[in-house]
């Protein structure tokens, strides 16, 4: 995994505060932990963060929530930095891709799938499309081996991909439409593609 850096000054917000709601939901969540281990609810808050914030984590949001459960700074900063559902730098406004680059995938056409990230997106990961939509990235195992290749794209992982479906899902994000998540062929999560293959008679 490359190394992961918050983005650089110029970039960073003076300041971050949540939303009365999301203040209100970050509460909630400490309370779901005993006294003392307030600092389980690091992850969920952090994305409640990103998700306000146009979809990354600045420092600015780091240190608010570190405040709020009373941990040192680098401690949320540690988390924000190793798991990479956490952006650290602005990001595509209508998606972020992040496209599983490891073994299953990359048998099955992942590198197609960069190839169009690249052509519709921008050559280089990390980077802005020309209107400020889109940008991508590879990342490790995102965990749907079965359905490769796969990209996830906020929340939601879209599974079973060839160039053009995967156009399809661009287009959809592009057109405020995205389509539905999960297995873009005909396939059932991970059931066998095209429907049972076996114990198909009933006793």
């Amino acid at each position: 995994m490359s190394v992961r850096r918050l983005a650089p000054k110029e970039l960073q917000p003076a300041s971050f505060a949540f939303s009365d709601e999301n203040l209100a939901w970050a509460k909630a969540q400490i309370t779901k932990y005993p006294p003392g281990r307030q600092a389980s609810a690091v992850i969920a808050i952090l994305w409640r963060a990103q998700e306000q914030h146009e979809g990354w984590v600045s420092e600015a949001a780091i240190r608010v929530v570190a405040d709020m459960l009373d941990m040192p700074y680098i401690r949320v900063l540690e988390v924000a930095t190793f798991y990479t559902m956490f952006q650290l730098q602005p990001v595509g406004k209508k998606a972020h891709v992040q496209v599983c680059g490891t073994t299953p995938c990359r048998l099955r056409g992942a590198e197609d799938i960069i190839k169009v990230c690249q052509s519709r997106i921008h050559h280089d990961p990390f980077h802005l499309s020309k209107d400020g939509n889109f940008s991508w990235e590879e990342v490790e195992c995102l965990g749907a081996c079965v359905n490769a290749p796969m990209v996830q794209i906020w929340k939601d992982t879209y599974e079973d991909l060839t160039k053009e479906t995967f156009g399809k899902v661009l287009d959809g994000f592009a057109s405020g439409n995205p389509p539905k998540p999960g297995p873009q062929i005909d396939r059932q999560f991970s059931a066998p593609a095209g429907g049972p293959t076996t114990l198909k008679e009933s006793t």
